[in-house]
């Protein structure tokens, strides 16, 4: 999408707020010509101030649900920095404590971050960028953790959260135009093979997807187009950015995979480092002080 824009997701939605509006507004006949014939500009502008104001009411209303008690904080140093650095916090009852001695090297999308799908809404200004597909950004914002992935018959000693093995017939869909656009789908090889498989599957047999961690952007339903398959992964190297994905060393994946604890609901939060001063008192976001 470019700068300068809304997003169609976001034109959407303002333009359904302001046909609600409309419906809702009963104009005296009086009204209906005159100015309201010579000024529809003026009337749609109103509208869409509305609407807008109605999403940054919304995001001001909203903050971290309390039942998140871990929470994986990676931060960028701008929207296009293709690197960062994570740390993680368990939320105690003097507030949120540091999991790591020192913040962790993470890798981002080759392009940077864009606003993603997450559980917080986000009233985005008309010069910020959508993630979408193929934009080769990370997603910023607020997102659940969801299932470990891998080669192996096993997840690592330790781990809590669900795992699934990766077998050569799974797959995570990247295509918009198939129905089952970023979701996990295994096939079943007796009922046929469809044509899209070998392009969606997930055994790779590289190193770098041989464990993964879920970051469960753009779901429930997903929205085709606004981007698919983010995960936490193993790093090809310490310069090799990613596609969207954020990547670390495999001890650092490995250490991250073992704390999660699903009883304590863990989530992630993606963003630029202003973006996360800007917004950590209204989202309830531990203090970025000595990390």
């Amino acid at each position: 999408m470019a700068k300068g824009r809304a997003s169609k997701e976001d034109r959407n939605w303002i333009g359904e707020g302001i046909r609600g509006r409309l419906r809702g507004m009963k104009i005296p006949s009086s009204q209906r010509s005159g100015a309201w014939r010579v000024c529809p500009m003026l009337l749609r502008i109103c509208l869409l101030v509305g609407a807008v104001s109605a999403v940054a009411g919304a995001e001001k209303s909203r903050s971290l649900p309390n039942k998140v008690g871990q929470l994986v904080v990676v931060l960028a140093e701008g929207w296009d920095a293709g690197r960062g650095t994570m740390q993680c916090f368990q939320r105690g009852a003097a507030g949120w404590i540091p999991l790591f001695s020192e913040q962790k090297p993470v890798l981002l999308g080759k392009s940077g971050l864009a606003w993603g799908r997450g559980i917080l809404p986000v009233a985005i200004p008309l010069s910020g960028e959508r993630k979408t597909e193929g934009d080769g950004r990370s997603p910023a914002g607020v997102f659940e953790i969801g299932r470990v992935f891998g080669y192996a018959a096993a997840p690592p000693s330790g781990t809590r959260v669900r795992y699934r093995q990766v077998t050569e017939w799974d797959c995570w869909v990247e295509d918009e135009k198939n129905p089952h656009y970023n979701r996990h789908v295994v096939i079943d090889p007796s009922r046929g093979v469809p044509s899209w498989f070998r392009k969606e599957r997930m055994r790779m047999e590289d190193a770098a997807h041989s464990l993964k961690l879920e970051i469960r952007h753009n779901t429930d339903p997903p929205q085709p187009g606004m981007g698919s398959a983010i995960f936490f992964h193993i790093r090809r190297g310490p310069e090799r950015m990613t596609a969207g994905c954020a990547t670390m060393k495999r001890k650092d994946l490995i250490e991250l995979i073992q704390w999660l604890n699903p009883a304590a609901s863990p989530h992630c939060v993606l963003l630029p480092r202003h973006e996360y001063l800007a917004r950590k008192s209204t989202w309830k976001l531990p203090s970025p002080r000595g990390w």
